[in-house]
């Protein structure tokens, strides 16, 4: 018979294989997740419009973006056990909610105050919702081919959720006014949370219980490495609140890690991470994170500070890029994965990726959107594509039930740690860069036009960066990964233990 592994028990839809209502959660599952990619950059092109209403100054500007960042990152590992212990069902309606209400306050405020804490309290709501909405999908379907396309669908949200969020939010901008970025949200939340009771049912408890030191070492240290990243973005790396956070979050980690070989209930548990297929994922998603602010963040710089697009106009330049990451996604996850496997997809993938990224080094000051970004906008999303359709799925595969949830957090946890370290390295990097090119071809006041060419430098010099990072990915997951297709629950071999051997199956297991 099979084990639990094959079926997880209790997931939506694991009473008959052919319920069709499997499909709509799949539909309330992205609808609720494309909410939270959406506002990972939503809020980026409509910050001008914010900071002259409320009238903040240019320092406290960053903390719009950080705000939401902090508590997402360094919560996911917690919420993600969480739903484990409350149930996926209801972590997701909570986040939902909470995100809801949260961005309704945010379309609302009358000062920077309200508006931070609006953002803050996104992001914690956010950590319940994203591991909850990859967990419910990796439990929601069993049969491997019906998998395949669920994932290829999740992917292409998920893989394009931070490119239409600049769409979206330049539309809004030029349309309405930057409120609207926040109050979009309740229109997604109403959809999702309406289908959410219709569909989904109640799971049985997994029986995970929670690691309370573990949590408080992990949120800790995720907190620092995540608020020590995003300082060093805007106050250097020389400062003691750049330096010293991190440093204090590596020392918590490190701290973390040792105490997860040796804890009853392990928030982590080392299983998770040992496997290889899914340590390879985790390390794509963070690698991936880390080099597409390449693309959004730069390249939205360039588009209007260069050649002078406007919030809608950069945003409509990116619809290609999601446009190949959407299908790129879609291919890989329901055609490629289950014949091929994640290795070759990923690797492919960050090849892709990377010749993109090198093709952009090509850019200058008069550049046409044809000849210079169009092609490798393309090249990237779907080197993209191909990588979140092997990732998401890998990062889930062969976890018991008990543990979807804190498998899923991993995904979310590597990618918002990328952007982190995206955002302060990939700025020092083009700060570093620009300094540099005036250093050494301008004396005295530079004119605008040396201006832009200094610029476009430090640009370049990011995209190169990208390149060498996006290899150097390739190689590793091409070594990490393992070959072939993801063993199907009923023919993969049983769990592994912190110490690497196989973990014998207990006998509630034995005869499920």
């Amino acid at each position: 018979m099979e084990s639990r592994s094959a079926a997880p028990a209790g997931g939506p839809g694991s009473e008959a294989l052919g319920d069709p209502r499997r499909w709509l959660i799949l539909g309330v599952i992205c609808t609720a997740y494309l909410m939270v990619g959406l506002d990972m950059t939503v809020m980026n092109l409509a910050l001008p419009s914010a900071q002259e209403a409320l009238e903040f100054s240019n320092s406290d500007r960053q903390w719009i973006v950080t705000a939401y960042a902090l508590p997402f990152g360094s919560l996911l590992l917690f919420s993600g056990r969480l739903s484990d212990i409350i149930g996926r069902k209801e972590s997701f309606l909570i986040g939902l909610t909470g995100f809801a209400g949260a961005s309704a306050v945010g379309g609302a405020a009358t000062n920077f105050e309200m508006l931070v804490t609006a953002r803050a309290c996104q992001g914690a709501f956010a950590s319940m919702l994203a591991p909850a909405c990859l967990a419910l999908l990796a439990t929601t379907f069993h049969d491997p081919k019906e998998k395949a396309k669920a994932f290829g669908i999740y992917s292409a949200v998920a893989a394009s959720g931070a490119g239409l969020g600049l769409i979206l939010g330049g539309a809004l901008v030029s349309a309405l006014n930057w409120r609207w970025c926040m109050y979009v949200n309740l229109v997604f939340a109403v959809v999702a949370f309406a289908g959410s009771v219709m569909l989904m049912q109640r799971e049985p408890k997994t029986g995970a219980k929670l690691d309370v030191p573990g949590v408080v070492l992990a949120s800790g240290g995720m907190f620092c490495l995540v608020y020590g990243f995003a300082n060093a973005a805007d106050e250097g790396w020389g400062t003691t609140s750049t330096w010293g956070v991190l440093v204090l979050g590596g020392a918590l980690l490190l701290v973390f890690a040792f105490s997860q070989t040796r804890a009853t209930n392990a928030l982590l548990p080392p299983r998770i991470l040992l496997d290889r297929n899914r340590g390879g994922a985790y390390f794509t998603v963070l690698l991936v994170g880390t080099g597409m602010f390449g693309v959004m963040l730069f390249l939205i710089y360039y588009m209007q500070t260069n050649l002078d697009y406007s919030a809608i106009t950069s945003g409509v330049a990116l619809l290609p890029m999601v446009v190949c990451t959407t299908v790129g996604a879609s291919a890989g996850a329901i055609r490629l994965m289950p014949k091929y496997g994640p290795r070759p997809l990923v690797t492919f993938g960050l090849v892709l990726s990377a010749l993109g990224m090198a093709w952009l080094t090509v850019i200058g000051v008069d550049s046409g959107y044809v000849t210079h970004l169009l092609g490798p906008l393309m090249v990237v999303g779907l080197g993209m594509g191909f990588i979140y359709a092997a990732a998401l799925r890998t990062g889930t595969s062969g976890v018991e039930p008990r543990d979807a949830g804190i498998a899923s957090a991993c995904v979310n946890t590597g990618q918002q740690l990328g952007g982190a370290v995206g955002t302060a390295l990939l700025n020092t990097i083009a700060a570093t860069a620009t300094g540099n090119w005036l250093e050494s071809n301008v004396q005295g006041q530079p004119s605008q036009s040396q201006l832009d060419l200094a610029a476009i430098d430090g640009y370049t010099t990011v995209f190169w960066w990208c390149t060498a990072l996006f290899v150097i990915g390739a190689v590793v997951a091409g070594l990490m990964l393992r070959g072939g297709p993801l063993p199907t629950p009923a023919e993969g071999p049983a769990e592994e233990k912190a110490d690497g051997k196989p973990e014998e199956l207990s006998e509630e297991t034995k005869t499920a």
